[in-house]
């Protein structure tokens, strides 16, 4: 599979799936933002991985900002070193702005993965050459609400995730055929009861790790460490 090409198809598919209300507005930063996630795609999914970290969708200041999964600013430009002009989506909530590598605001989700792997790797080179990132969904969902409140993928109709669900689990699926990994290891409990359903029969093995969100409570008390604890209780050894 060209990753690059499937990426691209991904996206023009998405683009033409409807949603009802409470969905307000809906950001495809592949679209948008599609020369940053080529970068990262280009530098970080070559070879084969021997576990895949999954997410869920992008956050309004991650992944929506860069187009890099748990995009947060810093990290993308400091760790990964990736930078790029980012445009924007037809329709952006006044709230919630795509404002690309200019934006002043840090996605903790993200400042909290990637910093966890710049900790125990160093380098990006050196996470990349066994591990790699990907969201589930890549469209970010917003209800026209004041402050512009995301809607999480649950809260899709179930005609809608079905729609939804069908192209991104295609997608992972070729993913994983493509980097044949040991282990899927989902980053919440959302994405890896999506891995499970699309991968199964796969023999890829999949695992779970807490979100790293500040909405989930037990995220703010060491992350770290209960990430770090989950994969040990998992049997998954990616720090050599």
């Amino acid at each position: 599979m060209n990753i690059l090409d499937a990426t691209r198809r991904l996206a023009a598919d998405l683009d033409a799936l409807t949603f009802a209300p409470p969905v307000a507005y809906v950001y495809n930063p592949l679209n948008y933002a599609g020369d940053v996630h080529a970068d990262y795609l280009c530098r970080y999914a070559a070879g084969r991985k021997r576990v895949i970290f999954l997410g869920m969708n992008p956050g309004p200041f991650g992944m929506a900002q860069t187009g890099v999964p748990f995009g947060e600013i810093n990290a993308v430009q400091n760790f990964l070193g990736i930078f790029g002009l980012v445009g924007h989506p037809p329709r952006e909530h006044p709230r919630k702005p795509v404002e690309g590598f200019g934006c002043r605001r840090s996605e903790v989700s993200g400042r909290r993965l990637w910093g966890l792997f710049a900790k125990k790797f160093g380098t990006a080179g050196a996470f990349f050459a066994e591990n790699y990132v990907h969201n589930y969904c890549p469209l970010l969902f917003i209800e026209d609400t004041p402050l512009g409140k995301n809607l999480a993928l649950a809260q899709l109709s179930a005609a809608e995730i079905a729609r939804l669900g069908g192209l991104c689990d295609a997608f992972l699926r070729a993913l994983v055929d493509e980097m044949r990994p040991e282990v899927l290891v989902g980053v919440g409990a959302f994405a890896k009861g999506r891995a499970e359903e699309a991968l199964a029969g796969s023999g890829v093995r999949v695992c779970q790790i807490p979100h790293p969100s500040p909405a989930n409570p037990a995220a703010n008390r060491d992350w770290d460490g209960a990430a770090l604890a989950a994969l040990d209780a998992a049997g998954v050894e990616i720090f050599h």
